[in-house]
């Protein structure tokens, strides 16, 4: 399986090449040359197989001779035996024909833990083998960062550099980052937005001379082996509904980088039968104004109850907009070339209709979120983040009649405590881990949206370990 860039300048790579290089040179996003398309054959047959064998049989679609085979059952096994529920990702019952899928059950209690995990042993692996050292940096608007400083503290050959806008994300999300006390972890608290973090991250990658000297590398949802582990569970999900009835299922996917969605997008486009992929937002809408209008214009970030989702800048969006323009680069080169000269570009009419087969939106005020936290709370004693909440309440406004729908459960409950406890106006359960990280000291360094900066700390740490 070779890969190429969404703009068309990067050449051919093979899966260890786009995993260790997250961004492509051209400042595009890896795709694979093709997407195998599985027949409902094969898709039953694996009904019955566990998370780890699903997971195997997937990765191997796409990663060529990069493992051995009882190198990547190694990896799957290794990468899923923190996680705290045996199905991995458990489907619970919200209402009739509404499924919640529960991705809260990995080490730092959010959906990030699927992916990242996978490709910390990924990189541990090839990296041995190398025998060379690598400097990831990744920005996050909370559980990327928290996700990647537990999957690769104390990895051997690896530097982690995290970037996340100070004092907008949860206290939780940022002790989770911050309390490793990992040497090979640096976690910088940016003042600014997400957007900022993620503008200095590509950055980073634009400058070619900074790349070849340190190995940079990047774990954010650009990287695709993201997407292509976080589309497992779609499949998981979709093997544990009992009754399908021949239907096909949609999913309700909360979202800012539109990661988690495009993820469920793969799975379409593998086969798996999945209607639409609901695509819910916060206040920062642009997901939403872009299906809804055809332009995709980014606006000044609002601050919300999900903060995970207070981005502007949509980055796998490129990748959609790739497979919709049959794979021209040029046209993807251009519209973002205007996105960056003018801020906003718009999709013809044709366009907006092919992304409406596959796909609807809302968005949601955060009075609405807090309804939906109490509303589920009152009724079913179930307890939302946020973010979940707004997966749920898009979908109970978006689908209809018998159709069933799956709302994503992206984190647990408690790493949004204040906002939760707030919104039911009583104390919820921590997590002995969670209670344990907030004595710990916290190491955390304050920066201005410096790219130079970042870029001197890199290359400084990349000297001391070499």
């Amino acid at each position: 399986m070779l890969y190429h860039s969404t703009r068309g300048l990067d050449g051919s790579k093979n899966f260890s090449e786009v995993l260790h290089s997250g961004l492509a040179g051209d400042g595009g996003l890896f795709v694979p040359k093709f997407i195998p398309k599985l027949n409902m054959e094969t898709i039953n047959e694996w009904r019955h197989l566990s998370y780890e064998e699903l997971s195997f049989e997937i990765i191997s679609l796409f990663s060529g001779d990069c493992f051995s085979k009882s190198e990547l059952i190694e990896i799957v096994n290794n990468s899923y035996s923190g996680f705290q529920s045996e199905l991995k990702s458990p489907l619970i019952k919200l209402e009739n024909n509404h499924y919640f899928l529960e991705l809260f059950h990995g080490p730092t209690l959010a959906f990030k833990d699927f992916a990242m995990q996978v490709i910390a042993k990924m990189f541990a692996k090839t990296l041995q083998k190398k025998n060379s050292i690598i400097n990831i940096v990744t920005a996050t608007s909370g559980d990327t960062g928290s996700a990647a400083v537990e999957a690769f503290k104390n990895v051997s050959n690896v530097n982690l550099y995290v970037l996340y806008p100070h004092e907008r994300i949860s206290r939780i999300q940022r002790v989770q980052m911050t309390t490793s006390n990992a040497k090979n972890v640096k976690v910088f608290a940016v003042k600014g937005t997400f957007d900022d973090c993620q503008s200095i991250v590509k950055r980073l990658f634009s400058d070619k001379g900074l790349v070849n000297d340190v190995n940079l590398s990047g774990v954010n949802s650009i990287n695709w082996v993201r997407i292509l582990v976080q589309s497992i569970y779609y499949f998981s999900a979709f093997y544990q509904i009992k009754d399908h009835s021949d239907r096909r299922v949609s999913f309700s996917v909360p979202t800012g980088n539109f990661g988690d969605a495009y993820a469920g997008y793969l799975a379409k486009k593998m086969g798996l039968p999945i209607n639409k992929i609901i695509v819910a937002t916060n206040k920062n809408d642009i997901l939403d104004r872009v299906f809804k209008t055809g332009i995709y214009k980014s606006d000044s970030v609002s601050k919300t109850l999900s903060p995970s989702m207070d981005i502007q800048v949509a980055s796998n969006f490129e990748r959609l907009l790739f497979d919709l323009l049959n794979n021209d680069a040029n046209e993807v080169g251009k519209l973002m070339n205007k996105l960056a000269s003018k801020g906003s570009f718009e999709v013809d009419k044709i366009l907006k209709s092919q992304i409406s087969k596959d796909f609807s939106s809302g968005a949601v005020t955060d009075k609405d979120t807090v309804a939906t936290i109490n509303q589920f709370f009152n009724a079913r004693g179930i307890t939302l983040c946020p973010h979940s909440a707004i997966g749920v309440r898009v979908a109970q406004h978006l689908v209809k009649g018998e159709e069933t729908v799956i709302s994503l459960g992206t984190a647990h409950p408690a790493k949004f405590k204040e906002t939760v406890e707030t919104a039911l106006d009583m104390t919820i359960p921590v997590p002995l881990v969670l209670k344990d990280l907030i004595k710990k000291q916290e190491s955390v360094k304050v920066i201005c949206p410096d790219t130079d900066l970042v870029a001197e700390e890199i290359r400084s740490s990349y000297l001391r370990t070499n």
